[in-house]
């Protein structure tokens, strides 16, 4: 196993020494590493550094598709000649099945699962099962429940040229694999059989089926073709077929299944007819039996996962069989952005419980459907030995597990540093659901000792934005100047507020003075949100006014001015990891300020000012040392996708537009994503016209970006 890092770059800035403490750090067997990088610092080209130096299998962990889907991208870029996947959920459009007691509803689940991202997860479990040189990115759905690996590599089939095998016996095979005959419509996780030639299209292969060849009952030929033309590619002595499913169960544990099964059904009527809950009793009969019916004929049933416990064999509350457990014992975990990440990671469990015991309570499911869930955070911790955290802000767990060099970087940041004194520290417990004791998680000699590396300094020389501290009386007069200043300097403004009603209103009142400005808030849809930013980098307007937008992800070269109005109101949208992500927008200009409206300086704005002039000054000392002139980041934007303007439908004028831009923001897979879940939203309201709409942009789409044709 060698990973190969293709690049023309080489590190620069803090990158060097930041791979160089996590490296050695790894090696000698440390357990956390936090690496706090500042935006534009190349935080991900340091962590492509650490995997090739370190050569181990490796989990990316990131908080939503969309930079899940920017990581893939880059990494695949890096890493050309190893296997790096991505996992995250599959659905597009998801309701779970839940029950409302105080009204009496009862919510079927109902989902609509995205085929192409169905093929990358099974392609992610067979690479880990098969290659050592494996990278996987992934959102928090690899802490969900999965097929047991052992059952996995148990189905796998293995064939090779001049096996003995009749055709027939070898077709059985593969539906016990999960594979379905059709020999009209030859799609992923199907086969089509002529003559003694038996054509597979693997569910984890994109335009690729593989040929097998009967001469008699013997294999005769092996052969890739490809798809759809039907072409052979090339001749191979053997190969292996992964099951065509994420979950497979042989016919003798299904029977044995649903035994236990019919056994704690009985159990659980018997509990609710002993409480009078005879409503109860009857529904969990009727639905447990109907699932029973469908198992025994076609080998599952809709909700199936709800009975996982017993398909796997595990024992009440044991830990469910995760993505985690495809993984060797050696893995290293990269966590990005892991202040948004750890803390989805830790409430998943909670929120997943709080819904089904509803469900239990009330027979709509058995209690062993309770097994079926996400890791707690305590499991989660216990099946990756070595951890990287990688944020511009880390969260407190990190800083925690990091506490010796936490305690230096008080000493350089000010008095209470970043929020966490050393007294803290020692007090901080890790928080673990259910009814376990707290753990503590921050003995060295347990543990391992832990590290802080820092990535300041930016190879483009830039300074974090210069803070300027304003008075609230007068703020919205203040913010008209200071975006005229800018707009007549022909840069772009950022200006964010407490509320969206205040965000409309003041976008209306920069609109009459006379300035060019939109609002953004999470009342827009998709890609209209998506559409709107890339008119701001266009210059089609000026100013930009949001609320909570302004985060991880979001990278606009253009803007060298953030307002954060009312400052001072210290809480979620005025806390430390959101200023600093706020201010950071302005990184990427060489005029960049960020003007907070304050007449307090609460200890977030403290933290930030202290945070910021460290930083500036240690930038300031190397542009000087090595004679860098600051230079603005500079980024083509790419034309809208416009697929309709101006044209009549139905009386009414329609006008929409959408990005394909290969940034974290205009990622063509992720728009791709919100308009097909849109576009469901809309025919199940009834709202065809939309619907139809948004299919042919969906269609359109994906013929502008290569991702073939769409279907109706």
């Amino acid at each position: 196993m060698s990973f190969e890092l293709v690049t023309d770059y080489a590190p620069a800035g803090d990158q060097q020494q930041a791979i160089e403490k996590l490296v050695n750090s790894l090696n000698v067997g440390n357990r956390h590493q936090t690496l706090m990088g500042v935006t534009g610092s190349g935080k991900t080209f340091t962590m492509a550094n650490i995997i090739q130096k370190t050569n181990r299998p490796t989990l990316i962990m990131s908080h939503n598709k969309t930079l899940a889907a920017q990581l893939y991208s880059e990494f695949k870029n890096f890493f050309p000649n190893n296997a790096v996947e991505y996992f995250v959920s599959y659905f597009d459009y998801y309701q779970p099945e839940a029950y409302i007691p105080r009204s009496d509803t009862y919510i079927e689940k109902d989902s609509a699962v995205n085929d192409e991202i169905e093929r990358l997860r099974l392609s992610t479990m067979g690479s880990l099962l098969t290659r050592k040189d494996t990278i996987v990115v992934a959102s928090v759905s690899c802490i969900y429940g999965l097929g047991s690996p052992d059952d996995y590599v148990g189905s796998m089939l293995p064939i090779y040229v001049g096996q003995e095998i009749s055709r027939d016996e070898f077709l059985k095979n593969l539906v016990e694999l999960m594979f379905e005959r059709s020999d009209t419509e030859f799609s992923r996780g199907r086969f089509r059989v002529r003559g003694d030639v038996v054509d597979i299209h693997p569910a984890y292969l994109e335009r690729t089926a593989i040929r097998v060849e009967f001469f008699g009952d013997e294999i005769d030929r092996i052969s890739e073709i490809a798809m759809p033309r039907g072409a052979s590619t090339g001749t191979m002595e053997n190969y292996t077929f992964f099951p065509a499913k994420q979950f497979v169960t042989n016919k003798t544990t299904l029977k044995k299944a649903m035994r236990a099964i019919r056994d704690e059904m009985t159990e659980r009527i018997d509990e609710f007819e002993t409480q009078g809950k005879l409503v109860e009793a009857q529904r969990l009969k009727m639905r447990t039996e109907y699932d029973l019916e469908m198992m025994e004929e076609l080998g599952y049933c809709q909700g199936v996962e709800n009975y996982s416990r017993h398909l796997t064999g595990r024992e009440p509350g044991e830990t469910p069989y995760t993505l985690l457990d495809f993984f060797p014992d050696d893995t290293l975990l990269l966590v990005d952005e892991s202040h948004a990440t750890l803390p989805q990671v830790r409430g998943m469990y909670e929120g997943d419980r709080s819904r089904k015991n509803t469900l239990v309570e009330h027979g709509f499911r058995l209690p062993s459907a309770m097994d079926n869930r996400p890791l707690k955070f305590a499991e989660f911790l216990e099946r990756v030995e070595q951890n990287v955290y990688v944020s511009a802000t880390p969260g407190p767990f990190e800083l925690a597990n990091s506490r010796q060099d936490v305690k230096n970087y008080i000493k350089i940041a000010g008095k209470d540093g970043i929020g966490i004194d050393p007294l803290t520290i020692r007090r901080m417990t890790i928080e673990t659901s259910g009814n376990e004791e707290p753990v503590t998680d921050f003995d060295p000699e347990q543990r391992g000792r832990s590290l802080i590396v820092e990535q300041i300094i930016r190879p483009t020389g830039l300074l974090d934005p210069e803070l300027v501290m304003r008075p609230l009386k007068g703020q919205i007069d203040d913010t008209i100047e200071l975006c005229r200043q800018n707009v007549e300097k022909g840069e772009r403004v950022l200006v964010t507020t407490l509320t969206k009603r205040t965000a409309e209103d003041l976008a209306d009142y920069l609109k009459d003075t006379g300035l060019k400005a939109r609002y953004l808030h999470s009342d827009i849809d998709a890609i209209e949100r998506v559409e709107i930013l890339r008119s701001l980098r266009a210059a089609e307007f000026d100013i930009l006014i949001g609320i909570n937008l302004l985060r991880e992800g979001l990278d606009l070269p253009e803007v060298s001015l953030v307002c954060i109005l009312d400052a001072d109101k210290e809480g979620f949208l005025r806390n430390e990891t959101s200023l600093i992500q706020t201010a950071g927008r302005a990184a990427r200009h060489v005029n960049g300020k960020c003007y907070l409206f304050c007449d307090v300086v609460t200890d977030s704005i403290q933290r930030l000012i202290d945070i910021t002039e460290y930083r500036r000054g240690k930038q300031m000392e190397h542009n000087e040392k090595h004679g860098i002139t600051p230079k603005s980041v500079i980024r083509a934007v790419q034309e809208s996708l416009q697929q309709y303007s101006n044209e009549e439908r139905g009386g009414k004028s329609v006008e929409t537009s959408i990005v394909g831009e290969d940034e974290t923001i205009y990622n063509a897979t992720a728009i791709l994503m919100e308009l097909e879940k849109e576009m469901l939203a809309a025919a199940n309201n009834l709202d065809f016209e939309k619907a139809a709409h948004l299919r042919d942009q969906i269609k359109a789409l994906k013929e502008k970006v290569g991702l073939g044709k769409a279907e109706n």
